[in-house]
């Protein structure tokens, strides 16, 4: 069985407008309620645009036509932005025994939610789909999340200017300083290109063994790996696009690249195939995957909150987007990886991921592992 075996690394908020206010940007893929008898599943993304899309105008619609009586909300905290309030809102809820204001959460902070029992366990008998999924995939995130996609970093790169790509880390450091002004990454805290691309320069001095257990829990301790890292990054300043300008968000990265300002940049795999499929993205742009050590690559989860009002409807839609045609789905909009087993969606699909090399997609850090990164970015390498 051709399955895509993933390392995969991987707020929310919106909804109510009780619980989230001030925090999303709120849109809707169906009208909500309003006519009795309708079940509305409530749900919520922190992330990007391109994931918003996806529940908007495919996944959501999808379910609503397939279901009829019930409709799907959409609410996306942009970037995730106010991941730390919507954890918090999220908790203070759970506590109080009161409506969270979603259903059902797309978004970075799931394991950690999953980790504080903030969200509803699952397995086989809950989602059916979780016994085709690897082990490894669903540990990291926890009892309460559901691994739904997948996607990895690469490194895009404009063939008019760069006929031969790095090949590997010290490849690239070299390559950026030999061509300075024609490469950036957005900030960490931005978007996860930009964080991958900083922590695979860490990584490069942190043991095996540390790293490791940063992956998998918070080992604040080992934090000191990460200077040379960022002394590493510091250094890069001078020969980054316009000495030192890096992007809010992966896609403000790639409008870069795509307009040739710049000449190469770590980018989300499924935003770049999606964006060279539209015509976004020129032809001549290319990516491919560095080595030693690859870029971070990850699952998405969703969660379920322990006190959702209507948690069997948030199941059903759960397991609605792990079937073949919503799977599917994820493949052709956002050139996502699927999360079951490739063979359960089309040959012609399936080929698309004939030359993926999964064995190069590595863990990310531990989510607050990840927050501290970002900080410690803020303080140590923008402007010094």
């Amino acid at each position: 069985m051709a399955k895509l075996k993933l390392m995969w690394a991987a707020s929310a908020v919106a909804a109510a407008a009780l619980a989230l206010t001030g925090c999303a940007q709120s849109s809707t893929s169906a009208k909500s309620g309003g006519d009795s008898g309708s079940k509305t599943v409530r749900v919520f993304i922190s992330g990007d645009t391109n994931i918003q899309n996806l529940w908007e105008k495919d996944l959501g619609p999808a379910f609503e036509k397939a279901n009829p009586g019930y409709k799907v909300q959409v609410a996306i905290d942009l970037h995730g932005e106010h991941d730390a309030q919507t954890l918090a809102k999220l908790s203070s809820s759970v506590e109080q025994k009161k409506d969270p204001g979603f259903d059902l959460v797309d978004g970075g902070f799931v394991p950690k939610a999953s980790a504080a029992n903030f969200l509803e366990p699952v397995d086989p008998s809950k989602v059916s789909a979780l016994a085709d999924i690897p082990a490894d995939v669903i540990k990291a995130g926890g009892t309460g999340a559901i691994p739904y996609r997948g996607s990895s970093v690469l490194l895009a790169y404009d063939t008019k200017t760069v006929p031969t790509p790095p090949k590997t880390l010290d490849d690239l450091l070299a390559w950026i300083k030999a061509n300075p002004g024609k490469f950036t990454y957005n900030s960490p805290k931005s978007g996860g290109s930009g964080g991958a691309f900083v922590a695979t320069v860490l990584d490069k001095y942190v043991p095996a063994d540390a790293r490791q257990k940063m992956t998998v829990g918070y080992e604040k301790d080992l934090e000191s790996y990460w200077d040379q890292g960022f002394a590493v990054l510091k250094g890069l300043n001078p020969y980054v696009y316009q000495k030192g300008v890096y992007p809010n968000g992966n896609q403000q990265t790639l409008a870069l690249l795509a307009n040739g300002q710049i000449s190469m940049a770590p980018v989300w795999s499924d935003q770049f195939i999606t964006g060279t499929a539209n015509g976004s993205i020129p032809a001549t742009i290319k990516a491919t995957q560095i080595s030693d050590p690859s870029f971070t690559g990850g699952a998405a989860y969703l969660g379920i909150p322990v006190n959702a009002p209507d948690k069997d409807a948030a199941l059903k839609l759960a397991n609605f987007v792990l079937q073949p045609e919503q799977q599917a789905m994820i493949v052709k909009d956002i050139s996502g990886y699927p999360a079951i087993s490739l063979d359960k969606l089309p040959k012609d699909l399936q080929e698309k991921f004939a030359n993926a090399n999964t064995n190069d997609l590595r863990k990310g850090y531990f989510d607050q592992m990840n927050k501290d990164l970002n900080n410690l970015w803020d303080q140590k390498v923008p402007g010094q």
